[in-house]
């Protein structure tokens, strides 16, 4: 299926998506911080710029979006056209984000990937069993875990 929209313009949408403070993210960190968490946001100096660091508790959280991050969720799908082009930048994203979790974790911080899909569409009751889950890793001192829907 042809694309409905100029490259132009295409790639001027795709150019205005931004990485950092995005909906799943301020929900995750809304949450936390209504639970009295803090923490520092995009550490430049961590491996893959983690999304929320909490210091003291040697942690950090990814927040992923599903179809930048390629998924394997209903809510990624590889676009029609260009696909060489997709499939290559999103393998590229994947290994990246593989290296900055194996490269954090030899430096001894715990890792907590959320994934887009884990907070789309919550209820006020998911919402609470979601923060919980994290709460509870955050407080457990195990080292790595993925969220997805």
């Amino acid at each position: 299926m042809a694309d409905i929209v100029r490259p132009e313009v295409r790639s001027r949408m795709m150019s205005a998506i931004r990485g950092k403070n995005t909906s799943p993210e301020m929900l995750i960190r809304r949450l936390l911080h209504r639970e009295g968490f803090r923490y520092r946001l995009h550490i430049r100096s961590l491996p893959g710029k983690p999304d929320l660091v909490f210091s003291a508790l040697r942690a950090v959280i990814f927040v992923h979006g599903c179809y930048w991050h390629g998924h394997d969720c209903p809510a990624f799908k590889l676009p029609q056209t260009n696909r060489v082009f997709w499939r290559a930048k999103l393998m590229g994203n994947r290994r990246r984000d593989q290296q900055a979790i194996k490269s954090l974790s030899s430096q001894g911080w715990r890792v907590l990937v959320v994934w887009e899909c884990a907070t789309r569409g919550l209820s006020e009751i998911e919402s609470r069993k979601l923060l919980r889950r994290i709460s509870a890793w955050l407080k457990s001192g195990d080292g790595f875990l993925e969220i997805r829907s």
